[in-house]
């Protein structure tokens, strides 16, 4: 009896919008893709900044930004906005269930990137299902067969190509094929009957937060189950807040938050970590004694330093504008190869790039990196008298840029090196002794070619035995400025040895290359 009573409660369950996450290559077009499904201009580069960022928003099935009640058979998709697969692996290896359903974006006209297999690898160990989003369709060298093919390869079937994944043309530039991916979204969130368990204490995910300067901590979270409303007492493992107030993602204050839904959350005693997961408790004193007295170390901070003497250092300081995207930016930043030099990050933490920052910078010689975030007045009025450029600040709004601006940096502090490339090998038939240090030789080039000015190695019985260079070169007694193998050679050659018959002549580059991690 007890067992129907419950299957029926089951049944009268309303259902709740999926809460999607979109993946994919840098400039494959995500945050174009996102900024035409909720049909406002956000940014042209993909940076998906806003006034300030929050994570997260939710639209209609007609694709415009509401943050009302669905009506008249409007549907409602949660759609999370994170700065990569970083983070959103980030957010998984907690345990945290970020999303229902992931998008995986790829460029039509151009192929399948490392960044795109690795957003694949995310998606598979978080165990969602994929919708494969083929972008820049209106492009004339737009080809999705070889992109499906290509994804085929790494076991991304799609439908088309006999598999269960589904995949939609679309033109985030255009807003073309937006409807049918909005259609196709819904239906695979039928498919998992996503339901919401509204009669039940709430519990929620953080996607993001950062500290603002006069609210105090903020945090956005998605609601999991129950219904969150002001004043309620929630919990995370490290922090607690009695909500003060609640807002959708277009900061409009709301009296209360349901399952799926984005929310902005006042009240934290403190900032919570992304990707922690809160419950409501009866009262403060119950809510305390259930955070963890000491917050665990954060692995992110101080990157491997490994003490070899021998090795560059690299010191920065990174300032975040919100701890999803400072996790994001240091994640991709340890994985930076450290063979040969090692980045040390000295600080990191988010708000804008404050005096202090400064001081630490100049007095440890760092590079300041900052995403998303602004320099205050006082550092800037600083840099302007600083005739001697000590002080060096970069700030991104693109999370790849930053890598590649660090990596670029991390290079810098590598001596170049000197790099041998073989161009030619001759034989030596005759032999005119010269003057001081010249002579002129004749031979046949059996490998490669010979030019003016290229450096030269004799070898005897397959030994070294000096070296020099070409001054000149000549065929048949006319100088020439290239001779190839096959050719009978004149050179008139300046080293420190006497070439004798029968000695092999190798003339060779060489090239400064700049260090590379």
């Amino acid at each position: 009896m007890a067992a129907k009573k419950q299957a029926k409660i089951k049944e009268v369950l309303p259902t709740r919008p999926p809460v999607v996450v979109v993946l994919g290559h840098v400039d494959h077009g995500k945050s174009s893709l996102l900024e035409a499904i909720r049909d406002f201009k956000i940014t042209s580069k993909e940076s998906g900044g806003i006034t300030q960022h929050i994570g997260a928003y939710e639209v209609l099935m007609d694709g415009q930004p509401s943050s009302a009640k669905a009506t008249d058979g409007q549907r409602k998709i949660t759609f999370i906005d994170t700065p990569g697969h970083e983070a959103f692996s980030a957010m998984r290896a907690r345990g945290a269930e970020v999303a229902d359903i992931a998008l995986l974006v790829v460029d039509a006209a151009q192929s399948v990137q490392p960044q795109t297999k690795e957003a694949i690898m995310a998606i598979k160990h978080a165990g969602i299902p994929m919708i494969v989003v083929l972008n820049k369709i209106d492009l004339p060298n737009a080809n999705p067969q070889k992109i499906i093919g290509e994804l085929s390869k790494i076991d991304v079937l799609v439908e088309s190509f006999g598999g269960e994944i589904p995949s939609v043309e679309v033109s985030a530039k255009e807003k073309t094929g937006i409807d049918e991916l909005l259609e196709v979204i819904l239906l695979v969130a039928d498919m998992q009957e996503l339901k919401a368990e509204t009669n039940v204490p709430v519990e929620g995910l953080i996607i993001e937060s950062y500290m603002d300067g006069s609210k105090g901590p903020i945090a956005t979270a998605i609601i999991t189950k129950g219904i969150l409303k002001d004043k309620d007492i929630i919990a995370t493992d490290l922090a607690m807040a009695k909500v003060k107030h609640l807002e959708d993602f277009n900061w409009k204050e709301i009296r209360e938050a349901q399952p799926s839904q984005p929310v902005i959350i006042l009240g934290f005693e403190q900032v919570p970590a992304v990707g922690e997961k809160f419950k409501c408790y009866k009262t403060a004193e119950e809510a305390m004694a259930n955070i963890k007295r000491e917050a665990p170390k954060r692995e992110i901070g101080q990157t491997v330093m490994d003490n070899d003497p021998n090795k560059k250092i690299l010191n920065i300081i990174v300032k975040g504008d919100v701890y999803g995207s400072l996790e994001a930016v240091e994640g991709m930043l340890k994985n930076l190869p450290q063979d040969k030099a090692i980045l040390r990050i000295l600080k990191s933490e988010v708000g804008d790039i404050s005096e202090s920052d400064a001081k630490l910078a100049e007095m440890s010689k760092s590079i300041i990196i900052g995403f998303r975030v602004k320099i205050s007045p006082t550092v800037v009025q600083f840099m302007r008298n600083d005739t001697e450029k000590k002080l060096r600040i970069k700030t991104f709004n693109v999370i790849y840029e930053l890598i590649q601006d660090v990596r670029n940096s991390l290079e810098k502090t590598l001596e170049a090196e000197i790099v041998r490339t073989d161009i030619g090998k001759l034989r030596t038939i005759l032999v005119f002794w010269g003057e001081k240090n010249r002579q002129i030789v004749g031979g046949k080039i059996t490998e490669g070619e010979f030019k003016k000015s290229l450096k030269l190695e004799v070898f005897r019985d397959d030994k070294k035995v000096g070296s020099g260079r070409i001054i000149n070169l000549q065929k048949d007694k006319k100088d020439v400025d290239r001779l190839r193998k096959g050719d009978e050679a004149g050179i008139l050659f300046e080293g420190n040895i006497k070439i004798e018959k029968g000695d092999i002549i190798v003339a060779y580059i060489e090239e400064r290359k700049k260090g590379e991690l």
